[in-house]
């Protein structure tokens, strides 16, 4: 947090890339943790006091969040929700400890959607961090951060006009078999078909095209299997296979 007596504003900073706080946003409520990064915080404390009362003094606060490393985002404008509360969470050296949680609401309007593609990355920055911890540290975590109530935000979704015929006709041409592994669709769906799905040898975003050649049919697993590795064997022999038909 950091405060400007000149223009009497806080700007408080939400880092979901590089921070020891757990701050989550909860019916477009965001729960924010106070300053102090080591041993129990305290409402007196620095910018801790602001915010907590700045509901009387006249400050405006400002929020911004972070999804990418050194990027900030400007959400808007915000105001406290709910009085102040204290929850136990992990200090910079690894101990529990107090600390306050601040509620916050937007003042107006509603949260500024974030781009999937930028919630996506970042829940990838997240899984990378987690293969990095002991066992115990990740149970620790997921016991503490474990939530009834799953906070949720709008997300901007860019979606490719596809050709519903391009789709079928991979499926068709398949024959009811995965064009990766060449194993049997794992089910049929209710009207009889075989359940695949279409895969863009070249992804759309890359700047593939929607058409035949592009286009094939694979299980789920093999879809996935596509997307994680993102293997130039696998498209490769995909092309090839297709190429023979």
């Amino acid at each position: 947090m950091r405060r400007s007596n000149r223009t009497n504003t806080l700007v408080i900073v939400s880092n979901h890339v590089a921070s020891i706080y757990d701050d989550r946003w909860v019916n477009d409520v965001l729960h924010y943790t106070g300053m102090g990064q080591q041993g129990d915080q305290s409402l007196e404390f620095n910018q801790n006091r602001t915010l907590n009362e700045s509901r009387a003094n006249g400050v405006s606060v400002h929020l911004f969040e972070v999804f990418t490393a050194k990027t900030y985002t400007y959400i808007g404008e915000v105001v406290l929700a709910d009085e102040p509360y204290q929850e136990t969470q992990p200090d910079a050296e690894g101990q529990e400890r107090f600390v306050w949680v601040f509620p916050l609401r937007l003042k107006s309007g509603a949260l500024p959607a974030i781009p999937d593609s930028t919630l996506q990355q970042l829940n990838q920055v997240k899984e990378k961090q987690a293969r990095k911890l002991s066992d115990a540290e990740v149970e620790a975590l997921a016991r503490r951060q474990g939530r009834a109530s799953v906070g949720k935000r709008s997300a901007k979704v860019t979606q490719h006009q596809r050709s519903a015929w391009v789709a079928e006709h991979a499926k068709r041409r398949s024959k009811g078999r995965c064009d990766l592994c060449q194993e049997a669709a794992p089910f049929n769906k209710k009207d009889g078909s075989p359940f695949l799905e279409t895969h863009h040898i070249v992804w759309l975003v890359k700047g593939g095209a929607d058409t035949v050649e592009n286009t094939a049919a694979l299980c789920p697993n093999c879809h996935r299997r596509m997307h994680v590795l993102d293997d130039d064997a696998d498209r490769q022999l995909l092309n090839a296979r297709l190429s023979a038909l």
